[in-house]
């Protein structure tokens, strides 16, 4: 099939990122002066490997933050089980530091180039990919362009569009097309996901379902469990995951309006971002609660009464010691978070009104009763009230939410259905050719 023209904005995007590379290795120096960027690994942030290519075919994968990455891992676990390696690439270094220490053998870890056309040109002359599978809205230009001249098929999984990325995209739609169409398929979350893929020009779009409900449950580390169970045992115990600017105010003032009722309540918070650590302290201290900082060495001691958790890849752990979760990024616009983890593991949930990221699952949660909606701190003082004061009904809860997502599963065997086509063909091919190499970019 004809590829549509590459049109003049995209031309003037490809040249304005080459001609500004100066600017882009700037911007990674000053993110990598404030934490945001591993300095030891910047390099891979121009498209320069951290290591050498494995022998054989090789998959890649993209998942630009934690979420997108981890739910990856059942797709690399069952490309790796069909002979390929698996290169996961992420954007983030958070994601970074929890993916890489998550990854079966046979796959590795790079930070993904920034979208500078020769950045992108040596990751992929270097790597080499027998197929790109990119996860949920990850739509870069340069990539998608450079994919299609080395002719390696283009997957996005658990694909997503929000009604506002729609308004933007259609805005200009020969451009929207001319990306989507190099795209050999658009693995979609829902049926309003697809639909507004297929109106911007995606030619071949089919929903899989969200691979997150498939993901496992997280980890934790069994001597930490056994030390912190162990301290806070007999305490009632909830935890405040993923929350965002304005939630830790509101999480504080609800330990201090149950804190008569639960004199021995034991808050934990845990911060989308770890490096927030300090304002959520900051908030507890606002209203006279007592805290500890993880990352400095705090611990939850019997006097303590807010626990931040600034620490990567540990909910797990946190969520294992609570049968109550509020999660964050709800009680604020931040579209909410989500809520599979701590089901797993036997939470109640509890959520704000803005669960648009997720807003499938919540309402099946709602329905079911596995989750319960607040407004605001005070309606979330109250209906943790309720529910740390019956144990019973917690129990009841989690086994409602857990129920609930049974309807949702799936979504791995799904896409790798979809996916062994284009493996069957990457193997008659390198037969052929008798070698791992791929052809470089057209001229």
């Amino acid at each position: 099939m004809r590829r549509p023209s590459v049109t003049l904005p995209l031309q003037a995007y490809r040249a304005g990122l080459r001609i500004g590379e100066p600017a882009l290795t700037g911007l990674l120096a000053w993110r990598a002066q404030r934490g945001k960027e591993d300095p030891r690994r910047l390099p891979e942030r121009r498209g320069l490997p951290g290591r050498a290519r494995p022998v054989g075919p090789l998959a890649w994968m993209h998942g630009a933050s934690v979420g997108e990455a981890l739910s990856l891992i059942g797709l690399v676990e069952g490309m790796i089980a069909r002979g390929f390696s698996v290169l996961v690439t992420t954007g983030t270094r958070a994601a970074a530091e929890l993916v890489g220490g998550r990854l079966p053998p046979g796959a590795v870890h790079q930070y993904m180039p920034l979208d500078a056309p020769r950045w992108v040109g040596r990751f992929l002359d270097h790597w080499q990919p027998d197929l790109a599978v990119i996860a949920e809205s990850e739509i870069w230009p340069n990539t998608i362009l450079a994919l299609d001249e080395r002719e390696i098929p283009l997957i996005l999984v658990n694909g997503r569009m929000s009604e506002r990325s729609f308004r933007g995209w259609e805005r200009c739609p020969r451009t929207a097309k001319a990306l989507l169409a190099r795209i050999a398929i658009c693995l979609t979350q829902t049926q309003e996901d697809g639909e507004r893929f297929a109106k911007l020009g995606a030619p071949r779009v089919s929903i899989a379902g969200n691979l997150k409900f498939d993901a496992s449950v997280p980890p934790a580390d069994a001597q930490q469990l056994a030390y912190l169970g162990s301290m806070v045992a007999g305490r009632p115990v909830w935890v405040a995951a993923s929350t965002h600017p304005g939630e830790e105010a509101m999480v504080a003032y609800a330990h201090a309006m149950l804190k008569a009722q639960f004199p021995q309540l034991l808050t934990i918070i845990a911060p989308r971002h770890p490096a927030r650590g300090g304002e959520a302290v900051a908030c507890a201290n606002a209203v006279g609660l007592r805290s500890a900082l993880r990352s400095t060495g705090g611990r939850p001691h019997p006097s303590i009464e807010v626990y931040v958790a600034d620490t990567i890849g540990e909910l797990g752990l946190f969520y294992r010691l609570s049968p109550l979760v509020f999660l964050g990024g709800s009680l604020v616009p931040r579209g909410g978070q989500n809520p599979i983890e701590p089901l797993r593991l036997e939470s109640a949930v509890l959520h704000g009104p803005h669960t648009e990221n997720f807003g499938v699952i919540y309402q099946a949660l709602d329905r079911a009763g596995g989750a319960v909606p607040v407004r605001d701190g005070v309606e979330l003082a109250a209906v943790a009230a309720e529910l740390l004061g019956d144990r019973q009904r917690l129990a009841d809860m989690a086994r409602a939410g857990q129920r609930a997502l049974e309807p949702f599963e799936g979504a791995v065997a799904r896409t790798l259905a979809v996916l062994d086509p284009f493996v069957a063909q990457m193997k008659l091919q390198r037969l052929d050719r008798g070698s791992p190499a791929r052809p470089l970019a057209r001229a």
